[in-house]
């Protein structure tokens, strides 16, 4: 077929129209104006492309056949402040390239700039920027569904509790989330009762969470950079997640969260705090460790002392397995408590952490696997037949540590005498030592780390 098809709307000038290929698809040129978009998009026959003109097109708009609806630079749709802008109804849809703005404020309906309804399987949701409204993009029930590449800004006034997040996944298996730049809002991502899904390569600042999990399994969160927000990735009630090389760059409370989270891999992460960014990247450029300007055994100073609490928190989380990790600069390097059982930390670098390790039990637990352990910056072992195992057993924690985690008021009496005769007698009878963590085979110089990512400018 290569007869031409035109579409006319009161209103506005005619659209110019071409047929794209054999399958007698169309391209529609679309032009900006007082016109509800939706009789365009009602005008389309199925596999049609829209193509909106730069200016502001009148939402809100539903997609309930296959199309393409495409944004010239400078194309905005807006909505009018209540419902969702674009909604995606039909399977293999596609928004790109658009400005979207406009939804409305309904936390329960679900009001976001694109909504991708579980009828719109493995539609794409594409290098959209999408601003000021309650959800960025909801993949509600959307088999395969991707949104990528997108630049997210959510909600920057009232209560975070009230705004909706940059992308939410709600039951959407083998849904992808990937590429996107999101801010603002409640949190980055959060995704709930789904699985098979891939979070990766997204950037998130002036959220909650990061990422957040629940009750997602059999999933992948990979190479991710959150900073500055309240916390990184929060992975709660999954299990058999892939976590790897994502980055916690000075988020407040913690890096990363496990609760619940079972049979995981945790691998080449890192959580940075201490020196703030800008510090960080003006002390670079020196060989190695030195790129920090501060030795690795040396102690953090007060004035360094800027998120995250706890590079990690495990609570109640089994069998799960940490690689190739590097956590700097929290005040608690690890908290591991709640019963958690089988896990496996190895390989890992514990670097200018103001406590290393925080573990509430009373059972012995060796941090090493396949005769090597971690990497400790505060210790004070020594290699002397240099296999690059120290000779002698690490432990992060003893006695005191404990009565000061249970009696906090005691850190007064840190420096007294009694306190260093006690230090002084578990030193010298380690049978008197307490239950806990131990590493029997620590590593004397620290695993690779992966590079981190350049500061906004």
């Amino acid at each position: 077929m290569t007869a031409g098809r035109t579409i006319v709307l009161a209103g506005l000038a005619a659209l110019a129209v071409s047929l794209a290929g054999q399958a007698g698809a169309a391209q529609v040129e679309v032009a900006a104006g007082e016109t509800a978009l939706q009789a365009a998009v009602d005008s389309a026959a199925d596999g049609d492309t829209l193509v909106l003109g730069s200016g502001e097109h009148r939402g809100p708009v539903v997609l309930r056949k296959r199309l393409i609806l495409e944004g010239r630079p400078g194309a905005i749709v807006r909505g009018h402040g209540r419902g969702s802008v674009i909604v995606l109804e039909a399977p293999g849809a596609v928004v790109r390239g658009l400005t979207i703005r406009g939804s409305g404020s309904d936390l329960a309906a679900m009001d976001s700039g694109v909504f991708v309804a579980k009828t719109a399987r493995a539609a794409v949701v594409d290098r959209n920027r999408i601003e000021g409204n309650l959800f960025g993009v909801y993949l509600h029930g959307a088999e395969d569904a991707v949104a990528s590449g997108n630049t997210i800004i959510g909600l920057q006034e009232g209560r975070t509790n009230e705004a909706g997040n940059g992308v939410s996944v709600w039951n959407a298996p083998g849904a992808k989330v990937v590429d996107n730049d999101i801010s603002f809002g409640r949190d980055g991502i959060f995704s709930i009762t789904s699985k098979r899904n891939v979070f990766s390569r997204n950037r998130f600042t002036n959220v909650r969470f990061a990422v957040h999990y629940m009750y997602t399994n059999e999933s992948e969160i990979s190479d991710n950079v959150s900073s500055g927000n309240a916390i990184g990735f929060a992975l709660m009630f999954s299990n058999r997640l892939i976590v790897r090389g994502n980055v916690s760059d000075h988020d407040r409370d913690q890096g990363l969260v496990l609760n619940y989270a079972n049979g995981s891999q945790v691998i080449g992460n890192t959580v940075l705090g201490g020196l703030q960014p800008a510090e960080r990247w003006a002390r670079r450029g020196q060989q190695g460790d030195a790129e920090h300007g501060v030795p690795l055994r040396d102690e953090p100073s007060a004035g360094d002392r800027i998120g995250p609490e706890k590079c990690v928190f495990i609570y109640n989380a089994n069998q799960n397995r940490f690689r190739g990790n590097w956590f700097e600069g929290c005040e608690i390097g690890i908290h591991f408590t709640a019963g958690s059982e089988g896990n496996e930390v190895a390989g890992n670098a514990f670097v200018r952490n103001r406590n290393q390790v925080k573990y509430v039990g009373t059972r012995h637990l060796d941090w090493s696997a396949a005769g090597r352990g971690n990497f400790w910056s505060d210790n004070p072992g020594f290699d002397l037949n240099g296999d690059g195992i120290a000779d002698t057993a690490y432990r992060p924690n003893d006695l005191v540590d404990k009565v000061l985690w249970t009696a906090p008021a005691a850190k007064v009496l840190t420096n007294s005498p009694s306190v260093q005769v006690i230090r002084w007698a578990q030193s010298q009878f380690p049978a008197i030592l307490p239950g806990g963590v131990v590493d029997t085979r620590p590593l004397i110089a620290p695993p690779p780390r992966p590079d981190l990512p350049r500061p906004a400018r």
